[in-house]
C-alpha cells in the first residue's frame, strides 16, 4: 500500500471511530451553542424535504445536506401552545397542564430556561413565545423577529440574535428564534410566484378555485420562511460559531387547513425535523428513528454534557440516535386533543406505532367546530372552508372531505406509511383487528399513565380552571 492510500486508509478509519463514539467523550469537548429554529403552523409534506413538490426551500434544504433529517417526528398536540409547551419542558400536556390552546403550565412547572441554565447556558428567545406563565419560561428577551403570528407582515432584523449569540461566549447559548410562518393569514411573500391552476394539492384538500388561491398564499409565506431561515444561519455563520453550535429546525404542527392543525391526523401531528451537529452528527443521513417533541429537551441536556434527571420528563434523551449508536428509539408516539377554546368539545386521543395510526374520538355523537377554519371568526384571509361545503353539493370528494372533518367515527385506523393523508380507515377491516387492539391497549395504557380522564378534560370548567391558575408574575 503507498503511502496516500494507506493515509486514506486511515482517516477513514479514524473519521468512522470519531462518529461511532458521538466524536468524543462530553467532558473533554466544549459545550456546544444551541440554536432551534421553528416554523408556525407548516405541513411537514409540503416541504421538499418531506416529499413537498410545490414550493422550493433551498436553505432548508441545505441545512438537512448538513446533518440529520428524521423521518418520523411527532408533537402531542397539533395546536400552538400546547406543543411548544410540550417542546420546552419535555412533557406531556397532562403533565405540564397544558391541555387546551392558549393554556399555560402548571405553575413551578420547569423548562428549557431552567434545565439549560443549570449547566451555564444562556437561554433567549426572540419571535413567537406563546407559551406561559413567565415563570416557568424565564426566557432572555431578544429582539429583532415578529412575535404577533397573526399579524400581517413578518419583518425581521438579525442584528439581535447577532448581538445575543456574542454577548459572552465565556457561557454557551441555546437561542429559539420562533418564526410566524406560515401561520394563517397567509399575507407574506409572493403568491403571484404560484400558478394556483397548476398547483398540487394534497390528497386531503377539496379541490376548489379558493383553496388553490388560500394554498398558494400559504406557499408563498414558506417561500419567505426558508429566506429567514438561511438570514438565520448566515448569521451565526457571520459569529464563527456555527462549527459549535447545534442547530434544530422544526416544521412544527400542520398547517392551519381542515385535517391539518387542531386534529390527530398525521398530516397535524408530523413535524418536519432536521439537526446539524458538525463533528458529531454525519451530514446528509436520514433516520427512521421515531421522536417526539417531549424528547428533544432530555437530547439537549444531554448534549450539553448534562444528566437527565430522572422522572423529570415524559421525553427520554435520543442522543446515541444522533451520533450514530442506536437507528432507533420509540416504539410509539401518542396524541391527543382538546377543542375548547376554539369550539365545542371535541376530545381525540391517538398512539401511532412505525406504520399505523390508530384515533379514539371520545365524543363522536358531537359535530367538530372549529371557529378559526369555518367563518366569521376565522381569518380574514382565508375563505377556502365555504367553498368546500358549496362543492360539496356537488362534488362526492369534497363531501368526504366537510364530512371527515366534521363527523367521525369512535375509531379510526390508519396504514399511515402508505396513506400518509389518512384518507382510508380501516378501523372495521377484520383483516388489521389485531392491530387495532395492540394500538387500542396502548392507548389505554397512556392515558392510565397519564392520568387523563379523556372526555371530562375537555369541558369550559376545566379550561377556565386552568386559566385562572396563570402566574402573573
Amino acid at each position: 500500500m503507498d503511502r496516500r492510500a494507506f493515509l486514506k486508509t486511515a482517516s477513514a478509519a479514524v473519521t468512522a471511530g470519531y462518529l461511532s463514539r458521538g466524536l468524543f467523550a462530553a467532558e473533554n469537548r466544549r459545550k456546544p451553542n444551541i440554536l432551534m429554529i421553528l416554523a408556525d403552523d407548516a405541513t411537514y409534506n409540503d416541504f421538499p424535504l418531506y416529499g413537498g413538490v410545490n414550493v422550493r426551500t433551498p436553505r432548508i434544504d441545505r441545512l438537512a445536506s448538513e446533518g440529520m433529517t428524521f423521518s418520523k417526528a411527532y408533537l402531542s398536540m397539533a395546536i400552538c401552545v400546547p406543543c411548544r409547551t410540550e417542546l420546552y419542558t419535555g412533557l406531556y400536556p397532562m403533565r405540564s397542564g397544558c391541555c387546551w390552546n392558549h393554556a399555560p403550565a402548571r405553575i413551578g412547572t420547569r423548562s428549557i430556561c431552567h434545565f439549560l441554565r443549570d449547566p451555564g447556558y444562556r437561554v433567549g428567545l426572540t419571535g413567537k413565545l406563546h407559551v406561559s406563565p413567565r415563570s416557568c419560561f424565564p426566557f432572555d428577551k431578544v429582539e429583532g423577529f415578529e412575535d404577533n403570528c397573526v399579524a400581517e407582515t413578518a419583518d425581521y432584523d438579525c442584528r439581535g440574535i447577532r448581538a445575543y449569540m456574542e454577548a459572552d461566549k465565556s457561557r454557551p447559548f441555546c437561542l429559539i428564534v420562533g418564526l410566524v410562518l406560515p401561520h394563517a393569514v397567509w399575507t407574506v411573500g409572493d403568491a403571484s410566484h404560484f400558478d394556483p391552476e397548476k398547483l398540487k394539492l394534497p390528497a386531503n384538500l377539496a379541490d376548489t378555485p379558493q383553496t388553490r388561491q388560500d394554498y398558494a398564499s400559504y406557499l408563498a409565506e414558506i417561500e419567505v420562511l426558508d429566506q429567514q431561515v438561511g438570514d438565520i444561519l448566515d448569521t451565526l455563520e457571520q459569529t464563527g460559531q456555527a462549527d459549535n453550535t447545534l442547530v434544530l429546525f422544526s416544521t412544527e404542527q400542520g398547517s392551519q387547513f381542515p385535517g391539518c392543525k387542531w386534529t390527530n391526523y398525521e398530516c397535524g401531528l408530523h413535524t418536519g425535523i432536521t439537526l446539524r451537529w458538525p463533528g458529531v452528527v454525519k451530514p446528509g443521513v436520514r433516520t427512521e428513528a421515531m421522536i417526539q417533541y417531549a424528547d428533544i429537551l432530555p437530547t439537549l441536556i444531554e448534549a450539553a454534557g448534562g444528566t437527565v434527571p430522572t422522572g423529570q420528563f415524559d421525553g427520554t434523551s435520543f442522543l446515541e440516535v444522533l451520533t450514530g449508536k442506536k437507528d432507533g428509539h420509540r416504539r410509539y408516539t401518542y396524541g391527543m386533543h382538546n377543542n375548547i377554546p376554539e369550539g365545542g368539545p371535541y376530545p381525540i386521543r391517538s398512539v401511532r406505532d412505525s406504520r399505523y395510526r390508530y384515533i379514539r374520538n371520545l365524543l363522536p355523537e358531537r359535530i367538530h367546530i372549529q371557529r378559526y377554519v369555518m367563518g366569521p371568526m376565522g381569518h380574514k384571509h382565508t375563505h377556502y372552508w365555504s367553498s368546500w361545503m358549496l362543492a360539496a353539493a356537488e362534488d362526492d370528494k369534497a363531501y368526504q372531505l366537510v364530512n371527515r372533518y366534521l363527523k367521525r367515527p369512535p375509531e379510526e385506523l390508519y396504514d399511515s406509511e402508505n396513506d400518509p393523508y389518512e384518507l382510508n380507515n380501516l378501523a372495521d377491516n377484520p383483516q388489521y383487528a389485531d392491530i387495532k387492539k395492540r394500538l387500542s391497549e396502548e392507548l389505554d395504557r397512556w392515558m392510565k399513565e397519564q392520568n387523563d380522564p379523556g372526555a371530562a378534560l375537555d369541558t369550559l370548567q376545566r379550561y377556565n380552571q386552568a386559566r385562572g391558575k396563570q402566574d402573573k408574575a
